[in-house]
């Protein structure tokens, strides 16, 4: 307790200097813990979208997209085959299937008026607005007569539509021209999010895919998502769906891939993602230590004769040691509290605009590692100081 005490009395001597020697160590806290915060909103994130898509949604893709559980390299399968009408009509007639639904996307410039936007292009039949449990905030969405009869309808998200006109009400029934096409808006979908590195799903163009002809002249699909009647239907579509794929194509020339899986390998990627982050940002902590040490050393220099008359009247090496020690473990104890405390108050204030959050793990993470910091870079310096001679720690000057 008279360590403690002796450090604080220390540190209120040197109030400038322990601030400076603390930051150090608050910076690399604060990296650490917001960049951890930051990679679990991430993943929240993600999961919450596929949640609302539902579990009972299957992916059919070109190429082997995953392989033992994990991305593969698949650019040159991705461009081998590509999906037609007729993989959407085979497809249909599995039995277990609720809707088939074609996807052709890619981004397109939407003008109206003066005014310009980058979007994706995402033509489909009307099921993707149930896939995807999307609703019609204004006006309405197109149906399987629009898709069937080629109307030149377009439904848009909510950032596009107040991007182009201002409002999301003032939208319904004005014109947007997609490369040269002129497109009617008959709805605009509720807020669904995106962006955050991922796709923002409100400045999606959703047309229906048979219009889309016109811009996807090879009338080729880049996806086909199917709906299981049920959870419990899933496998069985999943197992059917490849058997009539691979009678016109070979094994490694698709992919059926189920949600979860999809899930499993992206939070794969952020787990691989996030270690990285963090270990680069564990860098400053290193930093900070170094400081603590130099601190230290400069301290136990400006002491020495204060050593020497303790060895002197008793005090042993051991006593010495804990004491230089103690007051390096609470120095990096400071740095890393209000690195914590900082990080706290930065999550609270992100949280309404993005899921970040702080988890035990990393409290847990900030003060042990601030407390290592604190014992490694602070062993040199007191030992030093406990190794002093009593004589020559009184001589020095």
């Amino acid at each position: 307790m008279d360590f403690v005490k002796s450090a604080f009395f220390d540190f209120s001597r040197n109030k400038g200097r322990t601030f400076l020697t603390s930051l150090g160590i608050l910076i690399g806290v604060l990296a650490v813990v917001l960049l951890t915060a930051f990679g679990l909103g991430l993943r929240a994130y993600i999961e919450q979208q596929f949640k609302d898509l539902g579990s009972n949604l299957i992916r059919v893709v070109p190429g082997q997209i995953l392989k033992n559980g994990s991305f593969s390299n698949t650019s040159s399968a991705f461009m081998s085959i590509q999906f037609d009408e007729k993989d959407v009509q085979k497809l249909d007639r599995i039995k277990e299937v609720a809707i088939v639904i074609p996807v052709y996307s890619r981004s397109v410039i939407a003008t109206a008026a003066k005014n310009k936007e980058s979007s994706t292009l995402y033509a489909s039949t009307e099921g993707v607005f149930i896939a995807l449990n999307l609703k019609a905030e204004y006006g309405r969405l197109f149906t399987a007569q629009d898709v069937s009869k080629r109307s030149k309808v377009i439904v848009i998200g909510p950032n596009l539509a107040e991007n182009l006109f201002l409002s999301r009400k003032q939208a319904i029934g004005q014109s947007v021209k997609i490369e040269g096409q002129k497109y009617s808006v008959i709805g605009v979908v509720n807020k669904k999010g995106g962006g955050f590195g991922g796709p923002d799903f409100d400045a999606f163009t959703y047309m229906p895919y048979k219009t889309a002809y016109t811009l996807n002249t090879n009338k080729t699909f880049m996806a086909i998502i199917l709906q299981a009647k049920s959870d419990k239907d899933t496998k069985a579509v999943i197992r059917q769906a490849e058997d009539v794929l691979s009678k016109q194509y070979d094994q490694d020339e698709f992919s059926v891939i189920q949600q979860e899986e999809l899930l499993s390998a992206i939070n794969s990627i952020f787990s691989i993602i996030n270690t990285v982050l963090v270990a680069i940002a564990a860098i400053s902590l290193i930093v900070g230590g170094i400081g603590i040490m130099n601190i230290m050393y400069v301290t136990v220099t400006e002491r020495i004769k204060e050593i020497g008359i303790r060895r002197a009247l008793g005090a042993r090496k051991s006593d010495i040691l804990l004491q230089f020690l103690v007051a390096s473990v609470i120095l990096s104890l400071i740095g890393g509290i209000a690195g914590l405390s900082l990080s706290y108050l930065i999550v609270l204030f992100i949280q309404p605009f993005f899921p970040a959050y702080i988890d035990l793990n990393s409290v847990l993470l900030a003060l042990g590692v601030s407390s290592a910091i604190g014992i490694i870079f602070g062993v040199f310096p007191a030992k030093k100081a406990a190794d002093l001679s009593p004589i020559d720690a009184i001589r020095y000057e």
